[in-house]
């Protein structure tokens, strides 16, 4: 065992007193913001954080800020789809370069006529012009791997959640599950080129599919966060007068020089929304609407802004994050869905779960594509080189 777990144990225990200090400090802060989360000024902050210059990433607010709703009745027959993906990133140890993602499908009817549908679609990409975004106005070009393989893939997987809801039987309502956030933050500082294809080329588009399908029918479509770590509700509350303080928001100018712990707005610091929440609401019970006020999805999604709110699924708050499109029916029915699908799956998504079943690569589907890879490139006579490194991992020595 390469771990030494008796100096790691000696570790954790010489943190543990200021682990202790830093949870009755968290406390402290959740109540403090509690407070003030109850008698804040809704209309007066959102003014506030539209003109002012906040530090914080402030969500949008759009009327009360407190309110629990009850869960409405779900639709008896109804359709529930869920993708999910998984991907082997390019690796310069392997055979050849080239990335394999896997999207995972689930398509649940309930009802009268209960179905299930459950499969996987992977997609190879080795040639040069899969491998790569390319300017077409110009010589610039930007690799598909790591963070933007992974935004290529997230795209890939709504692209596939409006081929699901398109195929999901005519007259039922329908819930769409996503895993993750709908906002696309690695855009930020990127290519402008990179961001022209992947928003305004495909994610728009297949935002635009599914926004004609809930024209059509009552359509939800949801993307689920577990134990969301996101503070812009806490953060609205932060620029809020009664804790600012300041007449304006302008965090670099009214607080630049200051440290942690001596501005004002630190009485609430650390407080996620979700351990706010978890105060606020009952179990089933979900928050009011917000609005995300990231610069990428206000400056580059056009039509598809997105909102969020917060439910209590008994076991933990979750975000659901929705395209501001969305009907109060398809809201309802985002709420009463993702609690029965969560009742279903004991405390996440049933056909989420499925569709990450469906998608997930795990540690030997790895090794039988890294061989796999191999051998066929071999086999073809190609050049299929591996490092020292990798091979060093196939062969233990000691």
């Amino acid at each position: 065992m390469a771990l030494d777990l008796t100096k790691t144990a000696g570790q954790l225990y010489t943190a543990m007193p200021s682990m202790r200090e830093q949870w009755g400090s968290h406390l402290r802060a959740l109540e403090r913001a509690a407070g003030h989360f109850a008698t804040a000024d809704p209309h007066e902050t959102e003014a506030r954080r539209a003109a002012g210059k906040a530090t914080w990433l402030a969500a949008r607010l759009d009327g009360a800020l407190r309110g629990g709703f009850a869960p409405p009745p779900l639709p008896p027959d109804h359709v529930v789809v869920a993708v999910d993906g998984s991907h082997v990133d390019v690796d310069r140890h392997a055979a050849a370069r080239c990335f394999l993602i896997n999207i995972g499908y689930v398509a649940l009817r309930y009802g009268e006529i209960p179905h299930a549908e459950l499969r996987s679609e992977p997609l190879l990409c080795a040639d040069e012009a899969s491998l790569a975004l390319r300017d077409p106005q110009g010589v610039r070009e930007a690799n598909i791997e790591g963070m933007l393989l992974g935004m290529h893939r997230a795209v890939m997987e709504i692209e596939a959640l409006a081929d699901a809801v398109e195929a999901a039987p005519e007259g039922l309502p329908v819930l769409g599950l996503l895993d993750g956030t709908l906002v696309l933050w690695g855009l930020t500082g990127g290519m402008d080129f990179v961001r022209e294809e992947l928003v305004d080329r495909r994610l728009m588009h297949a935002m635009d599919r599914l926004r004609a399908e809930s024209q059509r029918r009552t359509l939800a479509i949801a993307s689920h966060i577990s134990r969301p770590r996101s503070a812009e509700v806490v953060n609205a509350i932060r620029i809020s007068r009664e804790v600012c303080g300041h007449e304006t928001v302008n965090c670099d100018a009214n607080c630049g020089q200051l440290r942690r712990g001596e501005r004002n707005c630190d009485v609430v610091g650390g407080v996620t929304d979700a351990a706010l929440f978890a105060r606020e609401l009952e179990p089933g019970e979900r928050s009011a609407l917000f609005h995300s006020a990231s610069s990428i999805v206000t400056e580059h999604y056009g039509d598809h802004q997105v909102c969020f709110f917060y439910v209590n699924v008994g076991e933990e708050i979750a975000r659901m994050e929705m395209p501001s499109w969305t009907s109060e029916e398809g809201v309802r029915l985002a709420h009463a869905g993702l609690l029965a699908q969560t009742e279903k799956g004991h405390g996440y998504p049933l056909a989420l779960q499925e569709a990450h079943e469906q998608a997930v690569i795990n540690g030997a589907d790895r090794e039988y594509f890294a061989r796999l890879l191999y051998e066929t490139v071999s086999s073809e006579r190609l050049p299929a080189p591996t490092s020292q490194k990798a091979r060093s991992k196939r062969t233990r020595f000691v």
